[in-house]
């Protein structure tokens, strides 16, 4: 009887919980997302393309420039400008010497504008340069509500980004376990270099990892806080549990933006349950040429976010492969995964082969439900019918001279 009633009052809660998160969901700031990383589900959003101010939340991108273009051993020799620059900053002296990891740490952890102007300035030469680089990335991302101006974020009317393409940039970053790493630090140091003597101590400004009492969040993981008077204040924050991982973005909010981050994450936590439905590893399907089978694998393992209420019995997937291949390289897309839920297309994920099939001799012909059958090339098959042509014209008209000749 006691275990009945304890699960009965286990229950209640969880139901009364729920209710709470869902009616206490009303967050502050004018641009917000939430989103499964693993899957890319939105699990809550408001104006999430809307143009804002990011703050020092741009150092994210400035970040991820440096781990993709950079080693961390590099060496940077800090040029005229960057102790100038406004804001925070580690002060920086001209000539000193740092590693692209130091700046890097710098940049993520006491958002450093002085690191970030060191650091694109070694990347393209100059601030300006490098902000073209930015609104590049940007564009390959996906992002298509976001100007950079400058590699720190401090306020200009044509320095913009949205809710969601800052979930954009945040997610290839994560990509990249330098960046986790860092930004799940509290404190970090900076030995003496050939400049300054003294050690320089770094903390993070994000409250939900720092050992704040008020805000701690025992699931948090990174990632960027930021403020200007104008943008108001600005977060990107992550959490993990249970091998799930959660992106809250929040744009031009006030100064309680951390109270509406937890109640996102745990939002997302208590109301959705995310399952790996076929990883990257496994064929999808196969094309059959001749007798030889090739797989087709997804270009990235698949997940799906349901509500827990909801059943992943009800997804359905279909397979589509392209039938007019006539010859692939490793890499190449050739198909698509479908995953449907109630009919209800919720995902698409390319399909790609990992071998090459380039012979010089043949092409592939379709047949049906992906199977094909080999072609001679029509580089082949045309040239061989001139040839053909000209030999039987050349034998016609020698025929013809004889005979010609015989009736003279």
């Amino acid at each position: 009887m006691k275990k009945y009633l304890a699960l009965i009052f286990t229950l209640i809660y969880f139901f009364f919980a729920t209710i709470k998160v869902n009616a206490s969901l009303n967050v502050d700031a004018e641009g917000c997302v939430l989103v499964d990383l693993q899957s890319d589900k939105i699990l809550f959003e408001k104006n999430k393309d809307l143009k804002l101010a990011p703050a020092s939340t741009t150092k994210i991108m400035t970040a991820l420039l440096t781990i993709e273009k950079c080693n961390l051993n590099d060496k940077v020799i800090i040029g005229k400008k960057p102790p100038f620059a406004d804001g925070s900053k580690i002060y920086l002296i001209e000539g000193e010497e740092l590693t692209v990891e130091q700046l890097l740490n710098a940049l993520l952890i006491e958002s450093a504008n002085d690191a970030a102007q060191a650091l694109a300035e070694y990347i393209s030469g100059s601030e300006e340069e490098f902000a073209k680089l930015m609104n590049q990335r940007a564009e390959e991302l996906g992002c298509k509500n976001t100007h950079f101006v400058n590699a720190s974020g401090l306020y200009d009317p044509n320095h913009y980004t949205s809710a969601y393409d800052l979930y954009l940039i945040t997610k290839k970053a994560f990509e990249y376990p330098t960046f986790r790493e860092i930004i799940s630090k509290i404190r970090y140091e900076i030995p003496p270099t050939n400049k300054q003597p003294q050690t320089r101590y770094l903390y993070s400004h994000n409250k939900l990892i720092n050992g704040n009492r008020r805000y701690h969040y025992q699931w948090a993981d990174g990632v960027k806080t930021g403020y200007t008077i104008k943008s108001k204040h600005t977060f990107v924050g992550s959490a993990t549990k249970d091998g799930r991982t959660l992106i809250a973005v929040v744009l031009r909010s006030n100064a309680q933006y951390y109270n509406d981050i937890i109640k996102l994450f745990e939002y997302g936590f208590n109301i959705y349950q995310t399952k790996l439905i076929l990883d990257k590893n496994t064929a999808a399907t196969h094309i059959v040429i001749d007798n030889r089978s090739i797989p087709l694998y997804p270009v990235e393992d698949i997940y799906i976010t349901l509500k827990k209420d909801e059943n992943f019995n009800d997804i359905e997937k279909k397979i589509n492969v392209v039938s007019n291949i006539e010859k692939f390289a490793k890499g190449e897309k050739l198909g698509s995964i479908d995953i449907y839920k109630n009919d209800n297309l919720i995902k698409s994920v390319p399909l790609i082969v990992n071998e090459d099939f380039n012979n010089l001799f043949y092409d592939l012909k379709y047949v049906e439900n992906g199977k094909y059958k080999k072609k001679p090339s029509n580089w082949i098959v045309i040239p061989c019918i001139v040839i053909a042509t000209l030999f039987f014209y050349k034998k016609f008209k020698r025929k013809r001279n004889l005979k010609i000749k015989k009736e003279k």
